[in-house]
C-alpha cells in the first residue's frame, strides 16, 4: 500500500513488480499519463527502505520541483527507516549544492575574478535586477531592440531563456546569436534584435564573473565543465547516490540526460520513469528524444498502457482529437467520446464565465462533487477572467483558489497592496503612491470596502503622502456613507502606518512586509484574513526581498551600498518575473476550485472529476507565446545547423503541441469536460483557433459516422 491523492490505494501487478524490482537492477519504466507510474515511483523508494537501504543513498529526480510532492508526501508518513534523508533534486538545486560544495576548488578556473570568496546564487528576480544593472545603459546608450514592442523584463527574461538554453542543451552562449539568425532572420532588422540579444548575453556573462554572481546558466556550465570534472566531485556524488529514481524524464533537458547517463554507470539501482505521450515542456528546454536514449542504459524496460484514472468516454475523447491533430498520436477510436463532452454556447464572454460559475455550482450542489476535485483552465488566465471566475464561485459559496506562475509580482493584488503601503510608509525614498494606487490598496486591505467608498477616503485622508485619520471627514453625512465600521478599520490602518513613520528606525523591508501581514492585514476585517491566495502571496513577498536582502549584502562587497528597502520595491514596481514558490504548487483537500492555466495544471500532475477548458476558441490554446528573442525550437539539440525555421514547422509543431496537451489533459480527468465558448472573446474579436475547429471537426464526423450506421 502506498500514499497518492491522500488516500491508501492498491498497487497493480504491473506496478508492484517495478516498485519490487531487484536491488541491483535497473528498470526503464515507459508509459501513459495516468497510469499508475509514479505511484510504482513511490512504491519502489518505500520498497527499498523497507529492503534496508540508507536513505542517504536515494536520490529522487525530477524535471521540476511540484513533481516530487508524491513522493514528499509518502516519505513524510514514513518514520522507520535509517540513514538521514532521501535526497529530492533537480539539475538546478543539485549544480547549485555542488557548485557551492566545491566552489573553491573550481572558482578561478571558471573565470572569476574573486575566486577566494564565496558566490551568489541567483534566483530569477535577482537575474532580471542584476541584468538591469549590467546592459541597461549598454540598450539606453546603443538604442538596442527598439523594434522590439515588449516590456523590459519581458524582454530581459528572454535573453535570459537563451543563456539557460545553451546551458542545459550543451553550447556556448556566444552561439546564441548565430543560431537564431540562421534559422529565423527574415531580414536585417530581425538580424539586429539576435545580434543585441547575444551581445546583451555575453554582456551579462561578464558581470557576474566580475561580481561572483551566478545565474542558473552560469551555474549549470560551471558544474558541467568545472565541478563533474574533478574526481573529488565524481566521487562524491556517486557515493551518495546509490538507488536512484528518475521521473518525468521526457519533461527533462539534455543536462539532466547526460548526468542521469553518468550515474546509472555507478549507481545499485535505477528506475527511469518516462511518459510517452508528454513532452510538453519543450518550451523550456524538454527533449524526450534525448531521454529516450536513458532506455538503453537499463536492464529491463516495462510498461504500463492503461489509464487507471479516465472514464471510457473521456479517454476516447483525448484519443480522437490528438489523431485529428497528428498522425504520430493516432490511436484506436475506442468508445464514444461525446457524453463526456458538456457545452452550451455564448454569444458574449461574459455569458460563458456566468455559466462556468453555475455549471460548478451545480456539480458541487446537486452532484456532490467535492470542489477540489474540479478545475478550470484556460491557455492564459488574465486578471479580469480570473476575477470574474472567482467572484461568481464564491457568491455561491464555493471555495477557490488561483495560481498563475511567470507573472510580475507587482500584478498580484496582495502584493501590489503591501508595495503600496511600503511606499506610503517610507516618506524618505520620495515614491508617494499615486491616488490610484491608494485606492487600489484600501479597497484590498479593508474587508468589505468598495470602489466608490475607497475613493472617497483617499481624496479626503490622503495628503501630502500621508494618511490622515477618519475624524478629519467632517461631514457627518459623509462618515455616514462611508460607515463608521469601516472608518474603524480605516483608522487601523492608517495608525499602522502612522506609528511605522514616526518609529525610532525602519526595519528590513522583509520585516516590514512580515508584520504588516501578520499584525494587521490577517486579522479579521482585513482584506487578507482567511484569504489563501493572498496570505501565499505575502508570504512569497517576504521570502523573495529577504533573499534580495540577504545577496545584496554579498555584493555591496564589489559595488556602492544601496538602499535595499527602496531598490527592491523598484524592482518589484518594473515588474520582474516572480521566481517559484513550491507553496504555490501544494494543494490541500479543502482549498477549493482551482483556476489556473492549462499547462500550470498539468506540471501538479494530479487527476481530476471535471475539468473546464475555457475560451476554447483562442488561438493560445495551440499557438507559442509571441518571443522575438528567443526560439524553444531552433535553440535545441534536435535543430539542424543552417536549417531554417518555416510557417509548415510552426503549424506542424502546434498541431502536434495541442494534440500532447489534449491528452495529457483527458488522462487527468475522470469523470467529464465542459467546455466554455464564446463567439466573442473578452476583447470583442470572433475566435476560431485550432482548439476549436479540433472538437468541431470531431463532432461532424462522429454525427456522419451515425447517420451511416
Amino acid at each position: 500500500m502506498i500514499l497518492a491523492d491522500k488516500e491508501s490505494i492498491a498497487l497493480t501487478e504491473a506496478q508492484m513488480a517495478v516498485a519490487r524490482a531487484p536491488l541491483d537492477g535497473k528498470t526503464w519504466l515507459e508509459g501513459i499519463a495516468s497510469s499508475g507510474k509514479t505511484s510504482a515511483g513511490v512504491a519502489r523508494v518505500l520498497h527499498l527502505l523497507e529492503r534496508g537501504a540508507p536513505a542517504e543513498s536515494i536520490l529522487i529526480f525530477v524535471p521540476h520541483r511540484s513533481l516530487a510532492q508524491p513522493y514528499i508526501t509518502a516519505l513524510r508518513a514514513q518514520n522507520d527507516y535509517r540513514g538521514g534523508h532521501v535526497s529530492v533534486a533537480t539539475i538546478g538545486s543539485l549544480a547549485q549544492q555542488m557548485v557551492d560544495m566545491f566552489w573553491f576548488l573550481v572558482a578561478d578556473a571558471a573565470g572569476f575574478k574573486h575566486p577566494r570568496d564565496l558566490p551568489i546564487f541567483l534566483r530569477l528576480e535577482l537575474v532580471q535586477y542584476f541584468m538591469t544593472r549590467a546592459i541597461e545603459p549598454l540598450v539606453d546608450e546603443g538604442d538596442y531592440f527598439a523594434s522590439v514592442r515588449i516590456d523590459r523584463p519581458r524582454l530581459y527574461s528572454q535573453i535570459v531563456d537563451n543563456m539557460n538554453k545553451a546551458a542545459l542543451v550543451g553550447f556556448p552562449i556566444s552561439e546564441i546569436g548565430s543560431r537564431l539568425k540562421s534559422a529565423l532572420a527574415s531580414g536585417v532588422e530581425q538580424a539586429h534584435i539576435f545580434e543585441d540579444a547575444q551581445t546583451c548575453a555575453l554582456a551579462f556573462r561578464r558581470y557576474c564573473l566580475s561580481h561572483n554572481l551566478l545565474d542558473f546558466s552560469l551555474q549549470l556550465e560551471v558544474f558541467r565543465d568545472h565541478v563533474w570534472e574533478t574526481p573529488q566531485a565524481r566521487q562524491y556524488l556517486r557515493g551518495r547516490c546509490k538507488h536512484l529514481i528518475a521521473d518525468g524524464v521526457e519533461e527533462d533537458n539534455p543536462a539532466s540526460h547526460a548526468l542521469l547517463g553518468d550515474l546509472l554507470e555507478s549507481c545499485h539501482s535505477a528506475l527511469i520513469i518516462y511518459d510517452s505521450d508528454a513532452g510538453f515542456r519543450r518550451f523550456l528546454g524538454a527533449d524526450p528524444a534525448s531521454a529516450r536514449r536513458l532506455a538503453d542504459r537499463c536492464d529491463v524496460r516495462a510498461a504500463l498502457d492503461e489509464s487507471l484514472v479516465s472514464g471510457r468516454a473521456v479517454k476516447a475523447l483525448g484519443s480522437q482529437l490528438a489523431a485529428q491533430l497528428s498522425p504520430s498520436l493516432a490511436a484506436a477510436a475506442g468508445a464514444d467520446p461525446r457524453p463526456a463532452l458538456i457545452t452550451e454556447a455564448h454569444r458574449y464572454h461574459p455569458e460563458m464565465v456566468d455559466w462556468v460559475a453555475r455549471q460548478v455550482d451545480m456539480l458541487v450542489g446537486q452532484r456532490d462533487a467535492s470542489p477540489n476535485d474540479i478545475v478550470i483552465l484556460a491557455p492564459f488566465m488574465s486578471d479580469a477572467l480570473r476575477f470574474g471566475l472567482a467572484d461568481g464561485l464564491r457568491q455561491r459559496g464555493i471555495p477557490v483558489r488561483s495560481h498563475r506562475p511567470s507573472r510580475a509580482l507587482r500584478d498580484e493584488p496582495a502584493a501590489r497592496t503591501l508595495l503600496t503601503l511600503a511606499r506610503l510608509a517610507h516618506p524618505h525614498w520620495e515614491l508617494p503612491p499615486t491616488d490610484f494606487d491608494i485606492v487600489f490598496a484600501l479597497m484590498a486591505a479593508i474587508r468589505d470596502l468598495d470602489m466608490v467608498r475607497a475613493k472617497l477616503l483617499c481624496e479626503m485622508l490622503y495628503r501630502h503622502g500621508r494618511l490622515l485619520p477618519f475624524d478629519e471627514v467632517r461631514a457627518v453625512a459623509m462618515q455616514e456613507r462611508i460607515t463608521f465600521a469601516l472608518g474603524e478599520r480605516y483608522d487601523r490602518l492608517a495608525a499602522w502606518v502612522n506609528r511605522y513613520i514616526n518609529g525610532e528606525r525602519a526595519d528590513a523591508i522583509d520585516i516590514f512586509f512580515r508584520r504588516l501581514f501578520g499584525g494587521l492585514l490577517s486579522r479579521a476585517g482585513f482584506g487578507f484574513h482567511d484569504d489563501v491566495d493572498a496570505g501565499n502571496t505575502a508570504q512569497n513577498l517576504v521570502d523573495s526581498a529577504r533573499g534580495f536582502r540577504w545577496s545584496l549584502d554579498f555584493f555591496s562587497r564589489y559595488d556602492e551600498e544601496i538602499d535595499l528597502g527602496l531598490d527592491y520595491v523598484k524592482m518589484v514596481d518594473r515588474g520582474v518575473i516572480a521566481n517559484f514558490y513550491l507553496r504555490d504548487w501544494i494543494a490541500d483537500a479543502d482549498e477549493g476550485v482551482l483556476i489556473a492555466p492549462a499547462y500550470t495544471f498539468l506540471l501538479s500532475n494530479r487527476p481530476v472529476d471535471y475539468q473546464f477548458w475555457l475560451n476554447i476558441g483562442s488561438e493560445g490554446w495551440s499557438r507559442r507565446l509571441y518571443q522575438p528573442l528567443t526560439h524553444p525550437y531552433v535553440l535545441s539539440r534536435a535543430w539542424l545547423p543552417g536549417a531554417v525555421w518555416t510557417e509548415d514547422d510552426e503549424q506542424r509543431v502546434s498541431r502536434e503541441t495541442l494534440g500532447r496537451l489534449l491528452l495529457a489533459l483527458t488522462r487527468r480527468c475522470r469523470k467529464a469536460i465542459y467546455l466554455g465558448y464564446s463567439e466573442l472573446s473578452e476583447s470583442g474579436y470572433e475566435q476560431r483557433g485550432l482548439l476549436l475547429e479540433t472538437i468541431q471537426g470531431l463532432l461532424r464526423r462522429l454525427a456522419r459516422e451515425e447517420r451511416h450506421v
